[in-house]
């Protein structure tokens, strides 16, 4: 084989075989595939698109360049979920140990973030002491023992994703269905989950701007997962507005306790129950998705997710003490409210543009290198469809910096609508695909 030929076929609109696939990845894992020879691939994929068997070719083969975790020690069958991301989305942190407390067994394997906030690691590094590294071993004997772990993704796991994905960053070709999803496919591939619920945002806080796109992006990993045999479950669900009220690291992990305590928000419980149903039917513990809600909600009430979470945070080393009093998690020096400038009712929010504020005050990173404040962020005051007054805070921004909550502040006014009128809400979750 020549990439050359491989390069020009797929540039002229024609379809690759799987061999073709695995061979180009390995090439390029090895160093025998150039980098320039790579993005003109992936510029020709950009724009001829790949068709169903190439997209799962891809995943399967970026799975092959590395190593793949083995959960056969665990009893019972495991149920991974995945979320494309978006601004306050802290549901792992509630949904694993809920569905954990109702027998699905979970063995989630996340990764830090890199934008606006941190990932689902960053935010329970915001615990004191919690560990995020899991030998896989010690990870299989903690989901036998209390259901679930949350652990930090081996380097070795699956290593063409992480070169292939700063190629696209640098050749403009992020924003490709088959792209994205055979990369978050084959991550979830290698973690070793037989079945996988996905998340997939759509709204201005969303990778995926509009409900068209998201719903081809979910389709499109729904299809892989089937054709390697995975069974899994897309939901698509809102972004316009963030998720919860909580945006930063260790205000996120204090929302999620307070809905494990049956006190959060209601859209993040709303969306836990729905992810967290699905997860349920996956694992056999529910007959259908009603069923697994009822289950859900009825370990919600009990508290048993909430026990849960502590046996999480206690098997990986965290301070327990968070858990009874949120307040002993990293509290940022400078809080200041954000005033609403006029009266009215709360139009739109950008979910973006608060992301992009909660980076400003130093939740997020820009470069993998940067370091994350656990306690800066934001705490939103109105959400659409709220009435305000003028001069009442539409949020109150949260840094360790004075000199960031000027514009935090600013950013943050930036993002509301304020004026007359009944505001269009799209639902929580607008579609499943199965």
């Amino acid at each position: 084989m020549r990439a050359y030929d491989l390069i020009q076929r797929k540039r002229n609109g024609g379809e690759l075989a799987a061999d073709e696939i695995r061979w180009l990845i390995q090439g390029f894992v090895q160093g025998q595939v150039s980098d320039a020879q790579m993005g003109a691939l992936l510029m020709a994929v950009y724009f001829r698109g790949m068709s169903g068997a190439e997209t799962a070719a891809l995943t399967m083969a970026m799975v092959e360049s590395g190593e793949s975790l083995d959960l056969g020690g665990i009893r019972g069958g495991t149920v991974d979920k995945h979320s494309t991301g978006g601004v306050g989305d802290k549901t792992s942190l509630v949904l694993i140990p809920l569905v954990a407390s109702a027998g699905v067994r979970v063995a989630k394997l996340s990764g830090r973030g890199l934008g606006h906030t941190g990932g689902t690691l960053d935010k329970l590094e915001a615990i004191p002491r919690f560990r995020t590294e899991v030998a896989p071993d010690d990870l299989i004997a903690q989901v036998n023992r209390i259901g679930c772990a949350i652990t930090s993704q081996s380097s070795r796991l699956v290593p063409a994703d992480k070169r292939l994905y700063a190629l696209r960053d640098a050749t403009a070709t992020v924003d490709s269905v088959p792209l994205i999803a055979s990369s978050v496919m084959s991550k979830k591939v290698a973690a070793g989950s037989r079945a996988i619920v996905l998340d997939v945002k759509a709204g201005s806080g969303a990778f995926m701007k509009t409900q068209d796109a998201a719903r081809v992006l979910a389709e499109a990993m729904v299809e892989i997962g089937r054709a390697v045999g995975r069974r899994t479950v897309a939901v698509i669900s809102a972004m316009d507005e963030p998720l919860g009220r909580a945006v930063g690291n260790a205000l996120e992990v204090a929302e999620a306790i307070r809905t494990l305590q049956g006190k959060g928000p209601p859209d993040l419980q709303d969306l836990c129950l729905i992810l967290g149903a699905h997860m349920t039917v996956l694992a056999g513990v529910a007959a259908d998705e009603r069923a697994g809600r009822a289950l859900l909600l009825e370990r919600l009430t009990r508290g048993d997710g909430l026990a849960k979470f502590r046996e999480l945070v206690q098997a990986q080393g965290g301070d327990l003490s968070v858990i009874d009093d949120p307040e002993r998690l990293p509290r940022a020096p400078v809080q200041r409210p954000v005033p609403a400038e006029v009266a009215g009712t709360v139009l739109a929010v950008d979910a973006e543009a608060l992301g992009h504020a909660a980076m400003v005050l130093g939740a997020g990173r820009e470069r993998i290198e940067d370091r994350v404040d656990p306690g800066a962020g934001l705490v939103i005051g109105r959400k659409v469809g709220d009435r305000i007054g003028r001069g009442e805070a539409v949020a109150v921004v949260h840094t360790s910096d004075p000199a960031r909550a000027d514009e935090g502040i600013r950013r943050v006014r930036a993002a509301y609508r304020i004026g007359t009128g009944v505001p269009a809400r799209p639902p929580l979750v607008s579609a499943v695909v199965t």
